[in-house]
């Protein structure tokens, strides 16, 4: 089902996350998300107008971190014992290498220096609400109480994605446990991609992560720095990236182009990730890839301004269209972070069923009240779902 629209209005007015993007293919998926309330606003689309940048695309950084200054964490927002940082990454910090590199707004993941404390983070939402959105980071303690943890970031203060971090599991336990799926399908009903973090390689991890897709499919997911894929030079390392690719398949899957210098084996602008890159866009296309820095750890590296620069050149020598890099640079991540308010569809805009995106979310509506035994689990909600579909 493929819904193009007009324009996009975000939930905070003026919001950096928004745009004309008319000719967005947004991929939905076998079980829509739950419908988000859609309402029109002239107003609040002149003032999203005038934040627009002025003869350039926008920019988004769709992975950095950013923590709390010594002084900071001395006075309200303390670090996790034994997680303090090595370097710099206070807030201030972050806006002066955005200001520098030209960078409009970015996907603020909750950084393990604070673990599940998530005030720091959501200070820098509520005081920044136009120019970022957040990512928090899933607890998966084993009596389920980061359930209810992801529900309160999402719903109460804002957070619009969630970060998987497998080693964080409880010792021997998978993604895929009760407490994961869990949690995967709820950030699914709430409309908030799972992004992956695969640090110790993405061969270690596949298998869950294609079941997490196949088993909820309406979950978008966010791969993390290429799944941790580097330039291949051994059979396990094809076999890794070859897997990536294979993700393809899940309309739900998005990659992030982020950490070049964590991936690349050469030093800056990381040439030897630019076959990789028209790999990835080859087969998941450009509007399910999106750059990231991994600010504050690239500053030392290529520095922040240094790390947009290395994306364009290794697009170029990609040979992408002008096209595909804007939306690698920024339209991609303002897609799916778009928000829940739209203007009406264009009139074309149908789903598979011949329904517009407000007659679907009716439609959903419908489904959910005549169902409510159904959507308790997701996994019968699914099911449920789509037997209704081919009913209706």
């Amino acid at each position: 089902m493929a819904l193009a629209v007009r324009s996009v209005k975000t939930l905070i007015p003026g919001s950096i996350f928004s745009g004309d993007c008319c000719h967005a293919r947004l991929h939905s998926f076998s079980v829509p998300s739950p419908p988000y309330f859609r309402t029109r606003s002239k107003a609040s689309a002149t003032k999203m107008a005038s934040t627009i940048a002025q003869g350039r695309p926008k920019t988004i950084d769709s992975h950095l971190h950013v923590w709390a200054s010594p002084q900071e964490a001395a006075d309200k927002y303390p670090y996790f014992p034994g997680q303090e940082p090595t370097l710099p990454g206070h807030l201030d910090f972050l806006l002066q290498c955005m200001e520098e590199g030209s960078v409009d707004g970015a996907l603020i993941v909750q950084p393990i220096n604070h673990k599940f404390d998530h005030s720091l983070v959501t200070s820098v939402l509520k005081k920044h609400p136009t120019k970022f959105v957040g990512c928090c980071l899933a607890n998966p303690a084993e009596d389920g109480t980061g359930i209810k943890q992801l529900e309160d970031l999402i719903l109460k203060d804002g957070y619009r994605a969630v970060r998987f971090n497998p080693y964080l599991w409880p010792f021997g336990q998978q993604m895929t446990n009760e407490v994961g799926k869990a949690m995967f399908s709820r950030a699914g009903e709430l409309g908030v991609p799972v992004g992956f973090m695969c640090m110790k390689g993405l061969n270690l991890h596949i298998p869950e992560i294609t079941e997490l897709c196949t088993e909820f499919p309406s979950t978008a997911v966010l791969l993390d720095h290429l799944a941790f894929c580097r330039p291949p030079t051994n059979d396990e390392e094809k076999l890794a990236f070859s897997d990536l690719l294979k993700l393809s398949r899940f309309p739900q899957v998005y990659v992030k182009f982020s950490a070049l210098f964590r991936v690349s084996r050469m030093s800056t602008p990381y040439e030897d990730l630019v076959p990789l890159l028209a790999e990835v866009v080859s087969n998941f296309g450009a509007n399910r890839v999106m750059w990231g820095s991994d600010f504050p750890f690239v500053v030392p590296e290529s520095g922040y301004k240094g790390a947009k620069e290395a994306a364009c050149h290794i697009s170029s020598q990609a040979s992408l269209s002008s096209s595909d890099v804007e939306w690698i640079m920024g339209k991609t991540v303002m897609q799916l972070f778009q928000g829940p308010e739209t203007t009406e569809p264009c009139s074309k805009s149908l789903d598979s069923r011949g329904r517009t995106k407000h007659q679907e979310t009716k439609f959903v509506l419908e489904w959910q009240l005549a169902n409510p035994i159904a959507t308790q689990s997701v996994t019968t909600s699914n099911r449920a779902y789509m037997a209704w579909v081919k009913r209706a």
